[in-house]
């Protein structure tokens, strides 16, 4: 079995605290910061449900971890939380207070889903690809020297 923190960015909560949205999108936004704008926003946007869901409905998030793929440039998003039940996409409307935030990551993610964890507890992701959508692509990272 892979380890799933392998060649993962990883920012790991405070059991039973309220995640803190703007350290998280900080974080993200620092480690990512060579993104194209359009394919940062969307991560940005992505992170910041996955992790209010998993709050809301999931206990509270355990871990958020940022897997990099880079041709084509796709970001990879996992959190985990402790609740076992699957997340559902609901109707909504502009005029409801909730029920968005997966409505979010459908519109910005390539793919999205989640896995049951064996400690009793989820993992719910999202992939985000810049080549999917025609955004600018994002900045090739520079060769290593040999």
């Amino acid at each position: 079995m892979t380890d799933p923190d392998r060649a993962a960015l990883v920012l790991d909560f405070e059991p039973d605290a309220v995640p803190p949205l703007v350290a998280v999108r900080r974080w993200a936004a620092s480690a990512l910061a060579d993104l194209g704008e359009d394919h940062l926003t969307a991560v940005l946007l992505a992170a910041t449900e996955l992790v209010t869901n998993a709050y809301d409905h999931g206990g509270g998030p355990r871990r958020l971890r940022l897997h990099r793929d880079e041709d084509p440039c796709r970001i990879h998003l996992e959190v985990d939380d402790d609740s076992a039940l699957k997340p559902v996409l609901t109707d909504s409307t502009p005029g409801d207070r909730r029920g968005r935030g997966l409505r979010i990551v459908n519109a910005v993610a390539h793919d999205w889903g989640s896995r049951h964890s064996p400690d009793g507890g989820k993992t719910v992701w999202a992939t985000i690809n810049c080549a999917v959508y025609g955004w600018d692509p994002c900045p090739t990272p520079p060769s290593p020297e040999v």
